[in-house]
């Protein structure tokens, strides 16, 4: 399905699903497991995410029945899989290290800004990573990996009785039995075992991901990058800065082509901050695409270059704070954006941890708002923690809840404050299925409709 402008959507009713990478109140939370970005892959069987220490974390869905069965009951549990996928933790890898720039001066942070799912032709599966300068290329392969248990064959009478006699101190002569000559060369030595013929049996299957990094392009963007998107050839993609777009060939990576260039001559005529896009997403349709600034989310019919189709407002009450949230830097937080695979409700993040979701022609102006509390309770620790301590993500599995995200579907009115502290800046919905996940702090929220 496709965005219509006159087509009706129903407001969804979203329910918490599961939270991965949740942390006790007790645990210190560490810069580096912030969560930078998410990212589902196009068929929705696994999400990527990547965060300020460097790292790509990949979950895999683990709600499928692989079990065939005509049982009713079974049916209709996979059914409801379907609409209500589960992940769990797969693997991870460091994508980007801390560097620094000798020309300018200047270190290059490992923070993770984007990540991108590439699938080829024959179903390949590569990812795309950026931190502030560099882009790196990373194919990620499942490998079956047998286990191989060694066991000794059972010994029937018949070749129990040749065993006893070919290992009596002194036979060195030939025997024949069966019908088959047996010639032993050597003197078997006294109190010496007998070789036993191997074999074996598969004892197990694990299915491990590997990462390997296929390319790096890099020393293209003077400003940091803050996107990258993939293109339906196959072949490119494109990078971008606050001012500068390039294009990139995945097999070329010492050269790129700019095709937008806004840097001014002077930098002092830089203005309109608050219109400059964020995040801008196409839809399945290939004729709309949404777009989100710092204030408002935007529809857009590509056919009607003038006006926008939708425009949800987000940020409207914080104009008259506008002024105090340049002077804290606020002003340059970086929301996205993202859309159901119907193309019929849209969705975006907020302060105090607030997702909204639209859904044009359901007379809810306002959407629906999500408060979603991840590590709220926690006190944050905003020092990067040593590097040598940083904990790794492995422990990104479900863990007991102990405070979820809280759905407000029905009062969506209700004007929660608004903590600058506490931003949404990363969401992303399943392309098969009304499932979003939010990342808030160093956990990942799902939710469902």
């Amino acid at each position: 399905m496709a965005y219509s402008d006159s087509a009706p959507s129903v407001p969804l009713r979203w329910n918490f699903s599961q939270v991965l990478g949740q942390q006790l109140p007790s645990e210190p939370l560490q810069n580096d497991d912030i969560i930078t970005t998410v990212a589902f892959e196009k068929r929705g069987d696994y999400l990527a995410v990547g965060d300020r220490g460097g790292r790509i974390v990949i979950f895999e869905r683990d709600d499928r029945n692989t079990n065939v069965s005509s049982n009713r009951r079974d049916l209709e549990q996979r059914d409801f899989a379907l609409r209500h996928p589960k992940f769990r933790y797969k693997t991870e890898f460091q994508s980007h290290e801390p560097e620094f720039d000798c020309l300018k001066s200047v270190e290059i942070e490992e923070k993770i800004n984007k990540v991108r799912w590439w699938m080829t032709h024959d179903n390949l599966q590569f990812i795309l990573s950026t931190n502030d300068k560099t882009i790196k290329l990373w194919k990620v392969k499942e490998y079956k990996v047998k286990h191989v248990k060694e066991m000794a064959p059972p010994l029937c009478s018949e070749n129990m009785l040749l065993a006893e006699r070919s290992f009596v101190p002194g036979l060195e002569t030939t025997s024949a039995a069966n019908g088959y000559r047996l010639e032993w060369i050597e003197k078997t030595p006294q109190n010496h075992l007998p070789p036993q013929d191997v074999d074996s049996e598969i004892g197990g299957i694990e299915n491990p991901f590997r990462s390997k990094c296929q390319k790096v392009y890099a020393s293209a963007h003077s400003f940091n990058i803050n996107s990258i998107s993939n293109n339906s050839d196959y072949e490119t993609f494109v990078s971008a800065d606050d001012l500068r777009i390039n294009l990139w060939n995945l097999e070329v990576s010492d050269q790129c082509f700019n095709i937008i260039d806004m840097k001014p001559s002077n930098m002092e005529d830089l203005t309109e901050i608050t219109s400059s896009i964020s995040d801008i997403k196409f839809l399945n349709d290939g004729q709309h695409l949404l777009s989100r600034n710092y204030m408002n989310m935007k529809l857009w019919d590509m056919r009607r270059e003038s006006s926008p189709v939708a425009i949800f407002k987000i940020h409207e009450h914080l104009r008259p704070k506008l002024r105090e949230l340049y002077n804290n830097d606020c002003i340059f937080d970086k929301f996205g954006c993202c859309f159901s695979g119907d193309g019929l409700h849209f969705a975006s993040g907020s302060y105090s941890n607030l997702l909204r979701i639209f859904s044009p022609g359901s007379g809810r102006e306002e959407g629906i708002k999500l408060e979603i509390r991840g590590n709220s309770d926690r006190k944050a620790i905003h020092q990067a923690m040593p590097r040598a301590r940083r904990s790794s993500l492995s422990n990104i599995i479900p863990r007991g809840i102990y405070q979820h995200a809280h759905v407000d579907s029905e009062s969506h009115n209700v004007d929660f404050p608004c903590n600058e502290s506490s931003k949404l800046l990363q969401v992303a919905w399943h392309p098969t299925c009304n499932l979003v996940a939010c990342a808030a702090e160093s956990s990942l929220v799902l939710y469902y409709a």
